[in-house]
């Protein structure tokens, strides 16, 4: 095998808990995201060759990983799917019950965000890549990354509060 295969291949097992979290953040339920990773690593490995090694590895995947989840949802009219709840572990008592509703409330939230807030909050806020390379993975400009992940932002903001914790809209007088 060439050294740049399996430099390659090395660096996209690196990259395989970062695809994992976006593959989730696509999916939602851990199957389908499962799935999704092994497609997206199983195309990857069978066109390595057309990897332009000036680019990213990580913005390749991603934009790969996106493309084959928009094919799987047109084939078999997948919807988002919701995650189990966490097994987080956690102190005894009030905190860790508070702590795993805490937890399922912004997994639900997560879950409950369009696709293209929750593409977005996966890349910037999970993955932590920047603006200006979430542009680039999901082909939209830089000023609709800033606004998708606004509102993304504020959407979970608002379902993690209830509706009981929303300001009332006020009305003209």
């Amino acid at each position: 095998m060439k050294p740049q295969a399996v430099e390659f291949r090395r660096d996209l097992v690196a990259l395989l808990p970062r695809l994992r979290r976006f593959a989730r953040a696509l999916a939602g339920g851990s199957d389908a995201a499962e799935d999704l990773l092994q497609s997206a690593v199983e195309r990857a490995l069978t066109r390595s060759h057309s990897y332009d090694t000036r680019r990213r590895l990580d913005s390749w995947m991603f934009k790969l990983m996106q493309n084959l989840w928009f094919d799987m949802k047109r084939g078999a009219g997948i919807g988002p799917l919701h995650a189990e709840d966490a097994d987080t572990p956690g102190e005894d008592g009030r905190r860790t019950v508070e702590s795993r509703d805490d937890l399922r409330r912004a997994r639900e939230a997560f879950d409950a965000l369009p696709e293209e807030q929750r593409a977005v909050m996966a890349l910037v806020v999970l993955d932590g890549i920047s603006y200006a390379e979430a542009a680039g993975v999901l082909e939209v400009p830089i000023g609709t990354i800033m606004s998708r992940l606004a509102r993304a932002r504020a959407n979970v903001a608002a379902y993690v509060r209830g509706p009981l914790a929303v300001a009332p809209v006020r009305g003209k007088k």
